[in-house]
């Protein structure tokens, strides 16, 4: 009978056109047409309805499609063309439910109508439940673990009648009919307003009225009085389906459910996709997505008029509403709000949103406005989403619905049964970042690339991109967004799995959560918020609560994730380290520090894991060094040394107090341990100074430094780069040097004196000093050496020299003033001398050797005797000698510096 349909034909032809269940055969057949999808079962089978016209006679058949052997399994012929809505098989395939929709042709009234057949019967054996509604009616069989059915065991099925009750039968058969005693009923529930089945979990979702609890969950804001009162309110249920142990509610929230008052038509009104099987009018429009993982999102559309009173709108009437709608993200406990106002009516009445969850995103598309990726995994809380141009643009035919996971992002079009890839394009992610957007969509738009999809490669071409444009705002924001996720990716990849649950109190963004935004996407305005729910795992049925204590499936793993939250662990904020180092700096002296108490040190405090790292990043710099200055800091412990023993000191007591205060949540924190901690601790500082070098590298490229073309480096390349290189090296390391110390990263060796010395370059001389008293700028000994042979003797200069030793610490200048060959320089170390003897401060004896070198060429007190204009010298001399040893007075010193004070005073008489 079906040996023209009895085909096996090839899923798609081509990958590209994602053509899913149209073939050659059957587009060259006229005769098969009116494809319709009835439903798709847990095992990734679909149901179909098509029309068969042969001889001018039309036939409806159904069919069950297997997409693993791709292959077509007509089941049931009706004698005439009907109307199937929506249809379903058991797990063994040996049993049809069916629904028919009837429509009375005069008073446009439809009535539905559910059967029961058992596959390879006759036709005419189908069991009519003689259930007659106008209301929608579904059907569902449940499919249990175990993939066959054993022969004593019943099929179970659920009948959905809206508004009335849901019921489950059990069906057993006898013989080849079914009879009324191979039914046996249960109501499961009475009224309701909306239901869903979840295939993959087999979870009966469902809104019905009931009384509000006085302990229930509450968004931000809303006031707790009202928790007492008996008022109904729409609630969120969910009925988990097991195999041997009956069903159980394992879920009830309380939803606020904007009415929708534009519409002047019934709501009675029924779309009849059974792709997802949901059963609900244009009243409501409301999904469920889960993830076995324990994600749990719901998502509800609505549109509303934001001025009252409100009007009666026609289906042609352009007057402006809103667009929303919210997301409950239970597993991270809030709700998100997405508001696109002054949409046109007859446009907006069309539209038809796609909820689907893509790893840790949800994908939202809305076809000619935008789509949305809203951050809503695990691993952290949700805060970094994303608003890009319309992945969809073209509205007509096209109805995509979720299915259950046949291929890596795909969705059905119900209209033209095409299965469509709905992965985010990389590159309409770099054109809404190169746009002219919204910080905050730039900076999420780097977290997804370099946390979620893994392209390092083009989130450092949109760095090289925006470094062309140094001084747009929110630069060095997104240099620290870089920064901070890049190390928490490194972390990733290397941490040990005994570790892991670790790495969560790491920083992972640098974006606030909750905050609110309005982006402009073309000619709209997408507003974004984001509430919090109070006590949201009031919500879910504990795991001991349940009929098999702790079965692991994904509303343990929800309880789980709601009971992490509520132990209120927090991540590492740099700030902290900030905070530290605001304080620690102001008596940091790097001249009197030694390295054994270092973590950079080889026998100091740091471990095994960060000396390696050390070794091979100078490994690496032998071979091709990318930086234009040579990684070597000349004081005794670098700058870069405190803020990493810093960071570690802060970081690992942070991780052993989280961890501490944890440990009595076994399921969380039993295998975490000081070692742990260590070793999550020392991974993290080592990818900071990695991710910082690497980010120092791709900035001097995108100033136009070329390694492998540069002859020179340092203060020599400095030195020859032209006024507009100057600049543009200059503009950029400015950038790098607010986004490191905004959030405590250590830089390169030798950045610092790089840094400074291109500042003196680049700069004047009076906002160059300015750098420096705000500590921008550090004068350590190497910089100080260039800076000041490069300075002129002038009166300007010798000036521009004496303010910039004034600003240095005390050893360090002693030691510039000791190398400066010049008259300034003995006058002041001789006055110094001096003021400490005649003080009793007088600083150790001089050697002989350096006794012998200062007065070698000079007499003494006989060089100037008392009958000369000399006198008052061999007075101050009697005076010191009175307060000191002659072997603790520099005579050398002071003489010269007489000599070059008499010279001095000589020229000015001049």
């Amino acid at each position: 009978m079906y040996n023209d349909l009895a085909v096996s034909y090839s899923y798609l032809g081509t990958r590209q056109n994602k053509k899913a269940f149209k073939t050659s055969f059957l587009n060259v057949i006229n005769e098969f047409n009116e494809w319709k999808p009835l439903g798709q079962e847990r095992d990734g089978s679909f149901i179909f309805s098509w029309v068969h016209t042969k001889e001018q006679e039309s036939r409806t058949h159904i069919g069950i499609y297997e997409y693993d052997k791709n292959l077509l399994s007509p089941v049931y012929s009706f004698p005439k063309k009907v109307n199937c809505t929506q249809a379903s098989t058991n797990s063994d395939k040996t049993l049809l439910a069916f629904v028919i929709k009837e429509t009375d042709e005069e008073t446009k009234e439809s009535t539905y109508k559910p059967y029961l057949y058992k596959i390879g019967t006759h036709f005419d054996d189908a069991y009519d439940w003689k259930l007659e509604r106008n209301r929608q009616i579904m059907v569902q069989f449940l499919y249990p673990r175990v993939s066959v059915l054993s022969e004593n065991q019943p099929a179970k099925l659920l009948v959905l009648v809206h508004h009335e009750y849901i019921f489950q039968y059990q069906v057993k058969l006898k013989t080849d009919n079914i009879e009324d005693d191979c039914l046996s009923q249960e109501t499961l529930v009475g009224k309701f307003l909306w239901a869903q089945w979840d295939p993959e979990q087999q979870t009966l979702y469902y809104i019905h009225n009931r009384k509000r609890n006085r302990i229930i969950a509450y968004s931000e804001g809303e006031e707790e009085s009202n928790a007492g009162n008996d008022k109904i309110t729409p609630t969120l249920s969910g009925l988990q389906f097991n195999d041997e142990v009956p069903h159980e509610t394992v879920l009830n929230i309380p939803l606020n459910l904007p009415h929708l008052t534009v519409s002047t038509s019934s709501c009675l009104i029924y779309e009849d996709d059974a792709i997802p099987l949901r059963i609900h009018d244009c009243s409501l429009d409301l999904i469920v997505l889960t993830d076995p993982n324990g994600i749990v999102c719901v998502c509800h559309h609505y549109l509303y008029q934001p001025i009252q009173p409100v009007v009666d709108l026609k289906d042609e009437d352009s007057s402006p509403v809103h667009f929303a709608y919210s997301v409950t993200v239970l597993h991270q406990s809030c709700v998100l709000h997405c508001v696109i106002p002054d949409i046109p009516w007859n446009k907006a009445k069309k539209i038809r949103p796609l909820f689907k969850i893509e790893g840790d995103h949800l994908l939202i598309i809305i076809p000619d406005i935008c789509t949305h990726l809203l951050d809503i995994g695990l691993i952290h809380e949700p805060c970094c989403h994303v608003t890009t141009k319309p992945l969809i643009t073209e509205t007509q035919l096209l109805y995509l619905a979720p299915i259950v996971p046949l291929e890596h992002g795909s969705v059905l079009n119900l209209a033209n049964l095409d299965l469509i890839s709905l992965e985010i394009p990389t590159n309409m992610l770099v054109d809404t970042f190169k746009s002219d957007t919204l910080l905050e969509n730039k900076l999420s738009i780097l977290h997804y690339l370099i946390l979620h999809s893994g392209h390092m490669d083009t989130a450092s071409e949109l760095i090289l991109w925006q470094s062309e444009r140094p001084f747009t705002l929110g630069y060095p924001q997104m240099l620290k967004e870089y920064l901070i996720a890049t190390s928490y990716a490194a972390v990733q990849r290397t941490l040990p799995t005994d570790a892991n649950k670790l790495i969560n109190l790491l920083p992972i963004t640098s974006q606030k959560i909750g905050f609110e935004y309005e982006i402009q996407q073309d000619e709209y305005i997408i507003n974004l918020s984001q509430d919090v729910l109070w006590n949201a795992s009031m919500m879910l049925l504990s795991p001991q609560q349940r009929i098999v204590p702790y079965r692991t499936d994904i509303w343990v793993k929800l309880w789980e994730q709601l009971a992490k939250l509520s132990k209120g662990t927090q991540r590492f904020k740099p700030s902290q380290v900030v905070e530290k180092l605001m304080v620690s700096l102001v008596c940091y002296q790097p001249e009197v520090l030694s390295r054994c108490s270092t973590p950079l040190s080889p026998s100091g405090g740091a471990s095994s894991t960060l000396n390696d790292f050390l070794s091979n990043q100078c490994n690496k710099r032998n071979q091709v060094d990318a930086l234009p200055f040579f990684e070597i800091d000349s004081c005794t412990a670098s700058k870069q040394e405190h803020i990493i023993s810093v960071n570690l000191r802060e970081l690992s007591m942070h991780l052993l107090k989280q961890s501490t205060e944890n440990r009595m949540n076994k399921w969380q924190w039993q295998s975490q341990t000081p070692m742990h901690v260590h070793a999550v601790a020392t991974r993290y500082i080592t990818a900071q100074l990695d991710q910082s070098r690497q980010l120092c590298q791709l900035l001097c490229k995108a100033a136009t430094y070329e390694p492998r073309l540069e002859m020179d480096k340092g203060f020599i390349f400095i030195n020859n780069l032209s006024d507009e290189r100057r600049l543009i090296f200059f503009t950029i390391l400015e950038k790098y040097y607010l986004a490191t110390e905004s959030i405590a990263f250590p830089v390169p060796q030798g950045f610092s004196s790089f840094f400074t010395f291109l500042g003196y370059k680049t700069l004047g001389f009076d906002m160059f000093m300015q750098y420096v008293n705000r500590n921008v700028f550090e004068l350590q000994v190497d910089v100080m050496k260039i800076i000041m042979a490069d300075t002129d003797n002038s009166k300007a200069g010798i000036q521009a020299k004496l303010q910039m030793l004034t600003a240095l610490p005390r050893s360090r200048a002693k030691r510039l003033l000791n190398q400066w060959s010049h008259p300034i320089s003995l006058m002041l170390r001789a006055r110094e001398h001096s003021l400490n003897i005649l003080s009793g401060v007088a600083g150790p004896p001089l050697g002989r050797s350096q006794g012998a070198r200062r007065n070698k060429g000079y007499r003494g007190l006989t060089a100037f005797p008392s009958n000369e204009n000399m006198s008052p010298l061999d007075t101050f001399l009697d005076l010191l000698t009175a307060k000191a040893s002659l072997t603790d007075i520099d005579f050398g010193l002071l003489i010269e510096a007489t000599e070059a004070s008499m010279e001095e005073a000589m020229m000015n008489a001049k």
